[in-house]
């Protein structure tokens, strides 16, 4: 959807293909980065995107075994906007829709899936797919997959994926919210718990070790009474949870080990999926897409893209993607000991330093805020 629109304002024609007839589902990735808002600064929709409802988050802040943390500081950004706001995916993909909706050779298809690449010889020339109306073929000069970590067409187009499973799975489960209510960001005890405010309900995290959920009643006790410790005015809400209301989210951490072929390229989570630890996949996606945008739009504009263009699209981007799961994989190794039932781990080292060196909170902003690489709208 970013790349679509950064394209479209430069002229580019783009058809954008989604498998559903609209946007309201619960993605999860609801956090809008200090360097995304940016972007769309410098795409002139930041107050068009604040007017719609957000909450705003200056700091990420942490309580770990009642010890009350700030592990990320916004406040020094060289950036408009010094917070991550908080917005339902699908309230946000509306809002790019309707922005790419105001530009000529704009076409978003609706309920219309992408189904086969099309070919010329080793060349991908399109994708032939099935919509509302029935079958559909489009040609173009480049297919892109920006379908996610379970990409249909990326082992179609021979891209490899490597990496797996972690060590981990995320439980997803809503609680409600009451008025004014204001409680840390993540809680870590027994277990570790991530709430995001989306004003009249948390949408909450919980971490368990991998393949371990069982959809039974002993679970669901045993869930229950985890979050009641880790956060005691849970208790009355939790108890109203049921085994259909959790969602489990498979973690994966995988990357290709080449993101393009001649005439397709992939980028966010089908080039790299990551772990949800840190919060920064959504910033490293629409970082691809505005990189792969300032490289590509003076291409098509007369010619397809060479697959030497797209290999350079990839070693801009590959090297933050990779280091920041890298440093996923790192963390990990506590989010698998504080998973475990009863267990008692102390503060680490990290955020002990970053509690005593002041500084070091303001760097965490600009890792998690800026991402290891910013990129900027060219025009």
């Amino acid at each position: 959807m970013m790349l679509a629109l950064l394209l479209a304002r430069r002229g580019v024609r783009v058809v954008v293909l989604e498998q559903h007839g609209d946007f309201l589902r619960d993605f999860r990735g609801d956090t809008i980065h200090p360097s995304t808002q940016e972007v769309l600064h410098e795409l002139g929709l930041l107050e068009r995107f604040l007017a719609l409802p957000h909450a705003d988050m200056q700091q990420v802040t942490l309580r770990f075994s009642g010890e009350h943390l700030v592990v990320a500081d916004f406040s020094r950004l060289p950036t408009r906007r010094k917070a991550i706001a908080f917005m339902p995916q699908w309230d946000f993909l509306d809002f790019l829709a309707d922005a790419g909706r105001d530009l000529p050779g704009y076409d978003l298809r609706m309920r219309t899936t992408g189904v086969e690449l099309l070919r010329d010889g080793d060349r991908i020339t399109g994708v032939r797919g099935a919509g509302p109306e029935g079958p559909i073929e489009l040609r173009a000069k480049l297919t892109v997959l920006a379908d996610g970590r379970d990409s249909r067409l990326r082992d179609a187009a021979g891209l490899v994926s490597a990496g797996g499973p972690s060590a981990i799975d995320v439980l997803w489960f809503r609680l409600p919210r009451e008025p004014d209510e204001s409680i840390p960001f993540m809680q870590v005890g027994d277990g570790a718990l991530l709430s995001i405010d989306r004003g009249d309900f948390y949408q909450c995290a919980h971490i368990v070790g991998k393949a371990v959920w069982r959809r039974d009643k002993s679970a669901l006790d045993a869930l229950r009474e985890r979050i009641a410790r880790l956060h005691p005015p849970f208790a009355a809400r939790i108890a109203a949870l049921e085994v259909d209301d959790i969602r489990v989210l498979d973690v994966r951490i995988e990357h290709l080990e080449r993101w393009y072929r001649d005439g397709v390229l992939a980028i966010g989570d089908a080039a790299h999926a990551m772990s949800p630890a840190g919060g920064v996949g959504i910033n490293l996606a629409i970082q691809d897409a505005v990189a792969a945008a300032n490289a590509l739009a003076p291409r098509l504009a007369t010619a397809r893209p060479t697959p030497e263009l797209l290999a350079r699209i990839q070693r801009r981007r590959q090297p933050p993607a990779r280091a920041v799961q890298a440093l996923q994989r790192r963390l990990e190794r506590v989010l698998v000991r504080v998973a475990e039932p009863g267990a008692e781990v102390p503060v680490p080292l990290p955020l002990r330093l970053v509690q005593r060196v002041p500084v070091l909170r303001h760097v965490m902003g600009r890792v998690i805020g800026l991402g290891l690489r910013s990129e900027h709208v060219e025009e």
